[in-house]
């Protein structure tokens, strides 16, 4: 059974998880949506400033005029990330085509804002012309960014095959021939972006951003944000780790924007003076989420594991593992531990390894939906923050606690599977050791 279920995962699944996630869209999407995570980690640190969880400092702000010169930072930053996303995307999936990708990703900038509003509207109902509203450069944008992006750098990428392009004489610098190069390309992208804002301004009373966020985008956010979105994620990131495979990249790449336009969301409502509460419409499942909960010290929430072998091996492999591996858990890397214990591929070690982080995400998931715990802000801390300070610094003590209760918990599920394999090893050393003799 257990070589059948190999071949099936060796033969079948994994390779087609691999070919899905190497396709060009993916790839573009997964590269191309980092470069929205300096601008969000950047943003965090004035943003945790502005809303440092001790009341006489945030005060102290207040009273010093400083509040609003820090929420100037955050709308720089994350409330443009759509704007990044579309760059990002088009730029990476040009790029990867092997041709110029700055043109492609500017290009894909001017379609995404012919595609929205150029108006907003203020606190008294007024409508103010010539402007971009950041309603939908932020995180309400980034599906809308995520597809023009492909689109815009798929159509582009085959306008360069064709070669259906102004060519430059020989000896022109190549700045000016690859702006030339891009006319053709670009004219056809933003007349094609002009008529879809007449179609849906003229017949669906709407801009195309506007009708992705309601028809596409809210559901998938309904669906990430759930517990069996949870479920999801833990038993496919754990179970590809299992094989070797880094089920973490695969998963956050494709979930990130999603995860990214919570975060948004949630700060949308801290920005707006409302409490930031499940009623108030608050996602529980955000980047944070992953990081400061299911993934805490990595995959699988192996630290637990790792004190096991630190305080409690018998074993000499498994005590030298835990002294090894401790440092780097501590600061949520571990895969010294995933492949030196080894996890991959041990059978004994499956069950802890799955469970534990789906134990904790359903926990979390329903302390954080019953208010015990604050949702996240869009407060960001680098994934190296350890634990307990990471949840401080997300959201004070109450979360601090959280990770704390998290990390007790990963001790205690791992505990009577490792003390098993221990002892397997254990029994395996004196025998070494007595033929040696």
């Amino acid at each position: 059974m257990k070589d059948k279920i190999n071949k099936i995962m060796n033969e079948i699944i994994i390779p087609n998880m691999m070919k899905f996630v190497n396709i060009k869209p993916i790839v573009a999407l997964k590269d191309g949506i980092l470069f929205t995570l300096p601008l969000l980690m950047i943003g965090s640190i004035f943003l945790l400033i502005a809303n440092f969880p001790y009341a006489p400092f945030t005060e102290f702000l207040s009273d010093k005029g400083l509040t609003a010169p820090l929420a100037q930072v955050n709308g720089a930053t994350f409330s443009i990330i759509a704007l990044v996303a579309v760059i990002g995307v088009t730029y990476c999936y040009v790029k990867n085509e092997g041709y110029e990708p700055m043109s492609a990703g500017f290009i894909a900038f001017a379609v995404f804002l012919i595609t929205t509003n150029s108006y907003a509207t203020n606190a008294d109902g007024a409508i103010v012309e010539n402007v971009i509203s950041k309603e939908w450069t932020s995180g309400q944008g980034m599906i809308t960014a995520i597809i023009i992006g492909l689109v815009v750098g798929s159509i582009y990428s085959w306008f360069m095959k064709k070669e259906i392009t102004i060519k430059m004489p020989e000896g022109v610098p190549s700045s000016v021939a690859n702006s030339f190069a891009s006319l053709i390309p670009g004219a056809f992208l933003i007349t094609g972006a002009l008529i879809i804002y007449i179609f849906f301004k003229n017949v669906m009373d709407t801009t195309m951003v506007e009708f992705i966020y309601k028809i596409i985008q809210t559901p998938l956010q309904g669906m990430t944000d759930s517990i069996y979105g949870v479920i999801a994620y833990c038993l496919i990131a754990t179970i590809l780790w299992w094989f070797g495979v880094h089920g973490g990249t695969i998963v956050t790449g494709i979930m990130l924007p999603i995860l990214l336009s919570n975060i948004s969301t949630n700060q949308a409502i801290v920005d707006s003076g409302n409490a930031l509460t499940i009623q108030n419409g608050a996602h529980i499942v955000t980047d944070q989420f992953t990081s400061a909960y299911i993934n805490l010290t990595g995959t699988g929430i192996t630290l637990g594991l790792v004190i096991y072998m630190v305080f409690f091996a018998k074993c000499q492999q498994f005590k030298q593992m835990g002294k090894l591996a401790l440092i780097p858990g501590i600061f949520n890397i571990n895969e010294p531990v995933i492949f030196g214990t080894p996890i991959v591929m041990n059978p004994f070690l499956l069950a802890p390894f799955v469970l534990t982080p789906t134990v904790v995400g359903v926990l979390m998931y329903l302390v954080v939906g019953s208010g015990l715990v604050p949702p996240f802000s869009g407060v960001v801390v680098p994934w190296t923050c350890p634990a307990i300070i990471s949840g401080f610094l997300l959201g004070g003590w109450k979360m601090a606690l959280s990770q704390a209760v998290i990390l007790v918990i990963s001790f205690c599920i791992y505990f009577p599977f490792v003390r098993k394999v221990d002892l397997i090893n254990l029994e395996k050393e004196k025998e070494n050791a007595n033929a040696l003799q």
